[in-house]
């Protein structure tokens, strides 16, 4: 693998095509926004006018885009990847980091095999921070060989990298990361909102508890920016949204209760209802709020 291709270019996206890049990859990318393109040409990467243009010059497409449907036009839509040429895509592998339904992954990859082209479903966890410093941890799905082929890529962008099981593994681990995720989001605006109504200083809050067993990610990277109210987005609350409604459906499909998954996905809506969709998810924060009749950092 030397040459890679990257479709997405989001927050998460451009920091992870940056570290290919420092990595020693050649990268030739494509965005729907083309301006977005423009810091990684400045980086040395060559842009492709289409998805299908892309996976004619690359060994391997890394894709990161918002959900679904975005995925599946990537790979079978107008110009999308299966429309290169046959022999470009004999061999080719498709890295796919969006956050997507398992089942649709499962279908998706199924309707590669059909090109010779090998599926790995690679979502990752460890915000716009671990897209930056590459410490993602990614959980990966798919044929075994196809990952060993990978490796060095997905090393590029990650410090824990996991083969999680066949087609769709992946992203039934990532499912159960945002169930973990959000519930301790929750978990820390609680207890933010309890230590201000008490008259504690915040950060001394954070401080105490993040070194004992209530320490969490969400704790000692969001709780600051609750205290301090600085909402911008890491990772946006429309996509916890719609990370929450894939687990959800999973959920639903084993008939299993999700209680406390369910309360949060509630809370994100509100919050977004009331234009907090595209703000980072710390903003669950004001739903709290607003209930509470408080503001964060104010008496």
């Amino acid at each position: 693998m030397k040459r890679i291709g990257y479709i997405g270019l989001g927050i998460m996206g451009r920091p992870m095509a940056e570290n290919l890049i420092k990595a020693g990859f050649e990268l030739v990318v494509y965005n729907r926004t083309p301006a977005k393109t423009e810091p990684l040409i400045a980086l040395g990467a060559a842009v492709a006018s289409s998805p299908a243009e892309l996976a004619g010059r690359v060994d391997a497409v890394c894709v990161n885009v918002t959900d679904t449907p975005d995925v599946e036009a990537v790979l079978f839509g107008e110009r999308g990847v299966a429309q290169a040429e046959a022999d470009k895509l004999n061999g080719l592998v498709v890295i796919d980091h969006s956050t997507i339904d398992p089942d649709a992954t499962r279908r998706l990859a199924a309707r590669l095999t059909e090109l010779n082209v090998a599926l790995l479903d690679a979502p990752v966890s460890g915000g716009d921070i671990g897209a930056r410093n590459g410490t993602l941890s990614v959980m990966v799905g798919g044929e075994r060989g196809a990952f060993d082929r990978c490796a060095a890529v997905l090393a590029a962008v990650g410090q824990t990298i996991t083969h999680c099981g066949p087609s769709g593994a992946g992203q039934a681990t990532k499912a159960c990361n945002q169930v973990l995720v959000s519930t301790a989001l929750l978990g820390v605006c609680e207890a933010l909102a309890l230590a201000q109504a008490e008259g504690l200083d915040l950060d001394t809050t954070i401080k105490v508890t993040s070194g004992g067993a209530a320490g969490s990610w969400q704790l000692a990277h969001l709780g600051p920016k609750i205290a301090r109210r600085d909402f911008d987005p890491g990772f946006m609350v429309d996509l916890l949204n719609k990370d929450l409604n894939i687990v959800a459906h999973a959920a639903a499909d084993h008939e299993l209760p999700m209680a406390a998954t369910a309360l949060v996905a509630q809370l994100l809506r509100e919050a977004a209802q009331h234009g907090r969709g595209r703000d980072g998810t710390q903003a669950l924060a004001t739903v709290i709020e607003r209930r509470g009749g408080f503001e964060f950092g104010h008496d």
